[in-house]
């Protein structure tokens, strides 16, 4: 399970890659690119910056600078369970260890620390909601008790790698943060369609011009599955292109 400082990353678990020689090229090009790492000692309140020096497949570990205080070096050593953290070509990159060791690199003082199992890599597209065509919209079904009407549409208003939001216009959804509904069916046009529990974490009354109030209501995906989430992933990068390309006047 992922530090505290990856768990407000929504299904995180998505984003996780464990191909072992995925995981060194990765931390090879975070090296060879000289990205900087962000090392949290204990959470936000102690961080230090480092960089990967190499990856010794061999010993299996992976080399790091020493931070500059010695003190903190100390903590570092002293510490159990440190998270890291970087970009690379404007992916976020995080990863753990249980413990680092002190060890020597070209004739330095350097760290080290066994090669990751895992890291989470974040796309970019995972990390912003992309907003859903007005007309022809997308659409959630969503079943309801039958006295309120039982099996029910919902037009959708963004999506994200982690979630939707959608608008309930006759305002029969209990929003209540936390309530959820299961086996949600979103259809995502000609990607796919996705099965899905819902969760909702906020909602708001919009005002229309005619002077009519719907509501807006932003609802977590809860343990989507890696086949839905590709659909999403794809849908959303249909929604990017089909943008760009109305911006460069090719649609």
């Amino acid at each position: 399970m992922p530090d505290k400082h990856v768990s407000d990353i929504e299904n995180w678990h998505n984003y996780q890659i464990q191909s072992r020689r995925e995981i060194i090229a990765l931390l090879r090009s975070i090296g060879e690119k000289n990205q900087l790492l962000r090392l949290l000692i204990n959470g936000e309140a102690d961080v230090a910056v480092t960089s990967i020096l190499d990856v010794d497949v061999d010993e299996e570990e992976v080399i790091i600078d020493c931070a500059v205080s010695r003190d903190q070096n100390q903590r570092i050593i002293s510490a159990r369970r440190l998270g890291f953290e970087t970009t690379l070509d404007k992916i976020r990159i995080l990863f753990w260890c249980d413990r680092v060791y002190e060890a020597e690199y070209a004739g330095r003082p350097a760290l080290s620390f066994p090669i990751p199992d895992s890291l989470i890599r974040l796309q970019r597209r995972d990390l912003y909601r992309v907003e859903t065509p007005l007309t022809n919209p997308v659409r959630c079904v969503i079943t309801l008790p039958d006295e309120l009407g039982g099996v029910q549409n919902f037009p959708l208003t963004d999506i994200s790698g982690g979630g939707i939001a959608i608008t309930d216009e006759k305002m029969v959804l209990d929003n209540t943060i936390g309530r959820r509904y299961e086996n949600c069916r979103i259809d995502l046009k000609d990607v796919g369609t996705v099965v899905v529990t819902l969760e909702v974490r906020g909602s708001m009354e919009q005002k229309l011009l005619n002077g009519k109030v719907n509501r807006r209501i932003g609802c977590q995906f809860v343990n989507l599955s890696r086949q839905m989430s590709a659909l999403v992933q794809k849908f959303i990068t249909k929604l990017e292109r089909e943008r760009n390309a109305r911006l460069n006047g090719l649609a």
